[in-house]
């Protein structure tokens, strides 16, 4: 056993090793620098999409709403990376890597935005009249069927980094984090967790994105309103957390080994582990959307990297680099979870440790809802719609078990299968790339017609 432990943690290393990171990054500056900073230019306009109101969006096909859509896809994103991966990446690569985790959403928003404009035009309705979508239809359709294989590899590497990434490890941190704070057993934490999974997970996409759309909402406003009292309360360090945050970052001071290169490693690993931006998997909840062109839904797809990274992972990172100083410069032994508790409850005495355990319990809780719609449609990628329920049922069983085993083994298969993810969904984006540009422009000459609101 440890012999396989030994060789996934290299295989791991090597996954998220800075080929990887090269190839998810610089698919997102290329998209940047293709697209002309389209992301920035048209951030305001895409939250209008996400919060306004349009009234002949029943009309369009797909199964959600625009709204409906980015919380599925939320769900999954905004989980224990924004609380536990945080940390990580600061202990690891110093105050700096915060910075690095900016620069990797700004350029992912572009990323994220190709990938949702490719998943609405290459989606199709399955035989029971719901949206398919996603990189493995989007390889197969947009590249054509020579490029098969790899829609298979994407597929059969969600399916499999879904048990793990999705349930297993998730209900696994919830229930940890439940027996450390609240005293209860994993257990009774592992029936509760699996009943009120199975309830939302067989009623299908629309009852994810119900239970998506009202738990992802409360459970980000209440972290980020919890960080934003720690913040406030001690307005004195917020800008030298900054200013060492900015510094740090080109200097590499009180980063593993004192190098500039643990920031950016890190920093960028991290946020792209947090955002998904590249991993293939949000577009999946993209496909669902109902919406009339797919620029549009490519623009709600990208506030997901803005609101996941810019917002709540700044939270936890200004906090963390506030606690680092009023630390005398040290994070102490600790390091992911622990550290975020630790450094909330101290700069929030009595209510900064619940905010950060609650925070753990529903991001991780989202999450398996989120991921299990990825893994059900790259399961039925593979073998078909009759596969579904069979699919539902063993990753509700998958979510029992990782309540009550170790999981270090399973962390690492996750982790590794999460990673390999990007590789086929980087390729097709690159070589997309010409239809992304193509659909921004005709959506910008058809709103100027007025053909489209």
């Amino acid at each position: 056993m440890q012999e396989i432990q030994n060789i996934m943690e290299t295989l791991s290393g090597w996954v998220w090793g800075p080929y990887m990171l090269v190839l998810i990054v610089g698919t997102g500056v290329f998209l940047t620098f293709r697209l002309l900073f389209w992301q920035f230019r048209m951030l305001p306009f895409a939250f209008k999409q996400v919060f306004g109101k349009h009234p002949k969006a029943d009309h369009h096909d797909g199964d959600i709403s625009h709204f409906a859509s980015l919380m599925t896809a939320l769900s999954a994103t905004i989980g224990t990376g924004n609380i536990a991966g945080v940390a990580t990446a600061c202990v690891l690569g110093g105050p700096g890597a915060v910075f690095w985790m900016w620069m990797t959403a700004l350029f992912g928003m572009a990323t994220k935005y190709g990938e949702g404009v490719l998943a609405v035009k290459f989606r199709h309705k399955n035989e029971n009249g719901e949206m398919n979508g996603g990189p493995m239809y989007y390889i197969e359709r947009g590249l054509g069927p020579k490029w098969k294989w790899l829609a298979v590899i994407f597929a059969l590497f969600g399916t499999l980094a879904s048990f793990g990434i999705g349930s297993s490890v998730q209900s696994n941190t919830v229930a940890l984090a439940v027996e450390n704070s609240l005293g209860i057993s994993t257990l009774t934490t592992a029936i509760v967790i699996t009943i009120f999974s199975a309830l939302v997970i067989l009623g299908g996409i629309k009852s994810i994105s119900k239970a998506s759309s009202f738990i992802v909402p409360i459970m980000a406003v209440g972290y980020v309103l919890g960080g934003l009292i720690i913040i406030f309360n001690n307005l004195e360090l917020v800008v030298p957390a900054l200013k060492m945050i900015f510094s740090y970052a080109f200097t590499g001071e009180a980063a593993a080994g004192g190098a500039i290169g643990a920031a950016i490693r890190y920093g960028v690993a991290r946020g792209v582990f947090s955002n998904e931006a590249g991993m293939g998997s949000a577009p999946i909840a993209a496909a669902a959307a109902k919406t009339d062109h797919p620029a549009r839904q490519g623009l709600v797809s990208m506030t997901g990297t803005f609101l996941d990274t810019i917002i709540v992972c700044s939270i936890t990172g200004i906090v963390l680099v506030m606690g680092f100083i009023m630390a005398g410069q040290s994070f102490g032994d600790q390091t992911g979870a622990v550290l975020t508790i630790s450094v909330f409850d101290k700069l929030l005495p009595g209510f900064g440790g619940w905010v950060v355990t609650f925070g753990i319990i529903f991001f991780a809780y989202s999450t398996i809802l989120g991921w299990s719609y990825y893994g059900e449609k790259c399961c039925t990628y593979l073998l078909g719609e009759k596969s579904v329920l069979i699919y539902r049922l063993i990753y509700i069983a998958s979510v029992f078990v990782g309540c009550v085993v170790t999981l270090d083994l399973v962390w690492l298969f996750a982790d590794t299968f999460n990673g390999l993810m990007a590789a086929p969904n980087c390729i097709a984006l690159l070589l997309l790339s010409g239809i992304i540009v193509k659909e921004s422009k005709d959506f910008i000459e058809r709103r100027k017609s007025g053909e489209l609101y």
